[in-house]
């Protein structure tokens, strides 16, 4: 017990192993929703559920055993929300059209640049070229991007041939199953509840349950399947990415995907680092966070983990902060987070309740399918990435101008790559337009560049 606490400085930062393990049960109850919520998202672009279920627990857990053992912070990671939306409905569904294969060996690709970042001086360099006000367009956008996901999946929005979109059919029961989870969530979060999504996912889905015992159609059911849908679906998804690498790199769209994987991740990452290591105390007197050289490592390794093992990019999980309220300071807190995804694997019969729910047809054979139980999750998760234009500069026009074309367009285009892409492009332009081009970044000119070179090579040849 001594060489623990000496290990992870648990008495230098005023802590106890007590604190720290129940720190660490704090956070992985807080952010359990990812293993359903991930696992069904990725399953649409026709990977295995139990695989990406796999993928999830796994890469969760190696790479937050590396942010605990090397960088000894209080930070869980996994498959990011924001990411995974981006790798299904821009890479695979309804955007590139890129198979799974392909997509995955884009998500290793920017794993691989991640690391060398985070290995290098270039980590300075970028952070340093991009403006604040754009990056918090690019993740309010994912907010925004998500959230309407979310509403699709649950009913509550629907296609419309007139309108494009049109507010769906509020007397059908599994959307208003979904209605249900979506008040509830809203409830408890209103309430400062610290596991407000992980409950209102399981009461969800029990209400459905009980709804089905009681005759009520469209509801969630039980498969009692065990555990072989684990292991053949991580059969099918480890190491599917290296399959993926000719059609990746058959277009030159591909550059545009590995940079917005990259951007997000890398932003998403050193946002989340930053706000857990304010509130943990962690900051030094230079504004660095200790440990934070290991814990871009960390994301790294995680999201090349997570690549071959068949999921999206892993990062840093903001729900971390519910640890550091119940007394997290050190790695030990991490280290107990990846055991429980670990064990997590052992759950996955109960998954099928969390399954989404066919409900019709459309004209071409189609199943429609529904997801009330874990919809919600989407869009609260998208409503509090949306306080981030709260840090926006209102009074700098290239600012707001860019950054309300990054977030539109990444929704009316459905995609995140498309939304960043217009947002740099449009940047530089303004700037030179205000006669301020020489406060531009070079290196936000080379990426404008390349963005413009990429809408030219995908649409004009």
């Amino acid at each position: 017990m001594e060489k623990i606490k000496a290990f992870f400085k648990i008495e230098q930062r005023g802590s106890t192993v007590t604190k720290e393990i129940l720190a660490g049960v704090t956070i992985f109850l807080a952010m359990a929703y990812i293993l359903p919520v991930n696992s069904f998202m990725l399953a649409a672009t026709g990977l295995p559920v139990g695989g990406v279920f796999f993928a999830t627990a796994v890469s969760a857990a190696i790479a937050t055993l590396i942010m605990g053992i090397f960088a000894n912070l209080p930070v869980a990671l996994a498959p990011g929300m924001g990411l995974n939306a981006f790798f299904t409905y821009t890479l695979v569904n309804f955007g590139l059209g890129y198979s799974p294969e392909a997509a995955l060996a884009a998500v290793l690709v920017s794993g691989v640049l991640f690391l060398i970042i985070s290995l290098t001086g270039l980590r300075k360099i970028i952070i340093n070229a991009i403006p604040k006000g754009l990056k918090l367009s690019v993740g309010a956008g994912i907010g925004f991007f998500i959230a309407f996901i979310g509403f699709k999946n649950a009913g509550i929005i629907e296609g419309d041939g007139a309108t494009l979109v049109a507010l769906g059919n509020l007397a059908h029961p599994t959307v208003l199953l979904g209605l249900f989870g979506l008040v509830l969530v809203v409830i408890l979060y209103a309430l400062k509840f610290r596991f407000a999504l992980i409950t209102a996912i399981v009461s969800t889905a029990v209400v459905g349950l009980i709804l089905n015992a009681l005759g009520v159609d469209m509801m969630p059911a039980y498969n009692s399947e065990g555990m072989g849908g684990v292991w053949s679906g991580a059969s099918e998804t480890v190491f599917l990415a290296f399959s993926g690498f000719e059609e990746l790199f058959s277009s030159w769209s591909a550059l545009a995907v590995i940079f917005s994987l990259l951007f997000v991740d890398f932003f998403d990452t050193a946002g989340t680092l930053m706000a857990v290591g304010n509130q943990a105390g962690l900051i030094n007197d230079e504004g660095v966070i200790e440990g934070g050289d290991n814990a871009l490592i960390a994301d790294a390794v995680g999201t090349i983990a997570g690549a071959m093992l068949g999921t999206s990019n892993v990062t840093s999980y903001i729900e971390s902060s519910t640890g550091i309220e119940q007394g997290g300071r050190t790695g030990l807190t991490s280290v107990t987070v990846a055991v429980l995804f670990l064990l997590s694997i052992f759950l996955y019969p109960l998954l099928s309740i969390f399954n989404g729910v066919v409900v019709g047809f459309n004209g071409f054979g189609d199943a429609i399918v529904y997801s009330p139980v874990t919809a919600m999750a989407l869009i609260m998760v998208g409503t509090l990435m949306f306080s981030q234009l709260k840090d926006i500069d209102w009074e700098d026009k290239a600012i707001v101008i860019t950054g309300f074309f990054t977030v539109i367009i990444m929704i009316l285009s459905y995609s995140i790559a498309t939304g960043i892409a217009v947002g740099f492009v449009f940047y530089p332009i303004i700037m030179i337009a205000q006669g301020k081009a020489k406060k531009v970044n070079p290196v936000m000119y080379a990426l404008s560049l390349l963005f413009v070179l990429y809408f030219v090579l995908e649409f004009a040849l």
